[in-house]
C-alpha cells in the first residue's frame, strides 16, 4: 500500500503544480516540479514522446525561400546530470542542404507519472560548415538553471509550464491548447493531435506551435510536417 500511495501522491503534486497555470484565468507557468521523489529513466515513452533508442523523427518544410529538414534522433547514449541519468536526443537541422544547428538535448522521464523532464542540451550553431556559436546551450544544476517539464504524463487542456528554466538563457514555456487537432502530412493523416503553444519572456510576442501525435511524437513543428518516422539502425 505504501509504494501505491506514494506514487498516488507523486502523480497529485505533479497534476497540482501544472494546474496553477489554470487557476483564476492568470497567466502563470509552474517551473518547480517537486522531483525530489521522482524515480527517473533515460528509457521509456509516454503517449506523445518516446525515449527509446533509435527512434526517429524526420520533419520538412519551408522558411523564406529555404527549405528545411529536422531530424531528431534518440540516440543510444546517456549523460548523467546530477543524480540523473538522461537520455540524449539529437536534433539535426539543415536549410537547403546546408548544416545550420546540432543540439543534444538531455531527457529522462519520471517512472510514477509517465512526464518527459527536460535537463538541458549542447548547442552548436553552424555557418559555412564551420561552429560559430553554442547560443542556447544550457544544462539543471549549472547556475540558476533547472529541469523543466517537457511532456506531461498526464494532459490538462490550459496548463501553462516551463520546458526550460534557465534564466537569460533558454526559458522555453508550453501551454496545451488542444488534444483534438487534425494534421496530414507526407507521412500520414494523424487525428486527435495535441497542440501545444511555445512562448519565451527572452522573445515577447513570438509564438509557436508544436502538434503531437498518440504513440508517434512531434508531427508538426510551425511549417514542418512529419516526412518519416519509426525506428533505424545505427
Amino acid at each position: 500500500m505504501i509504494p501505491i500511495l506514494l506514487v498516488v501522491m507523486i502523480v497529485a503534486v505533479v497534476v497540482i503544480s501544472v494546474f496553477f497555470g489554470l487557476r483564476l484565468g492568470k497567466e502563470t507557468w509552474t517551473e518547480s516540479f517537486n522531483l525530489e521523489e521522482c524515480n527517473f529513466s533515460a528509457t521509456g515513452r509516454n503517449y506523445y514522446f518516446i525515449l527509446e533508442p533509435g527512434y526517429q523523427l524526420t520533419l520538412e518544410g519551408s522558411e523564406g525561400q529555404k527549405g528545411v529538414e529536422l531530424i531528431i534522433t534518440v540516440l543510444n547514449e546517456t549523460v548523467k546530470i546530477g543524480n540523473v541519468e538522461t537520455r540524449v536526443v539529437e536534433e539535426r537541422e539543415t536549410k537547403n542542404g546546408e548544416l545550420v544547428e546540432v543540439s543534444r538535448n538531455f531527457f529522462a522521464i519520471c517512472t510514477q507519472t509517465n512526464s518527459v523532464f527536460y535537463l538541458g542540451e549542447d548547442v552548436d550553431i553552424y555557418e559555412g560548415g564551420e561552429i560559430v556559436s553554442h547560443e542556447g546551450a544550457w544544462q539543471a544544476g549549472i547556475g540558476d538553471a533547472k529541469a523543466g517539464l517537457m511532456m506531461p504524463g498526464i494532459i490538462l487542456l490550459g496548463a501553462r509550464y516551463y520546458q526550460e528554466v534557465a534564466p537569460g538563457v533558454a526559458m522555453d514555456r508550453a501551454k496545451i491548447l488542444s488534444n483534438e487537432e487534425i494534421v496530414d502530412s507526407p507521412a500520414g493523416r494523424f487525428d486527435k493531435c495535441l497542440k501545444i503553444e511555445e512562448t519565451t519572456p527572452l522573445e515577447p510576442g513570438v509564438k509557436e506551435y508544436k502538434f503531437y501525435a498518440e504513440g508517434v511524437g512531434l508531427v508538426r513543428d510551425g511549417d514542418l510536417l512529419l516526412t518519416e518516422y519509426g525506428f533505424v539502425s545505427e
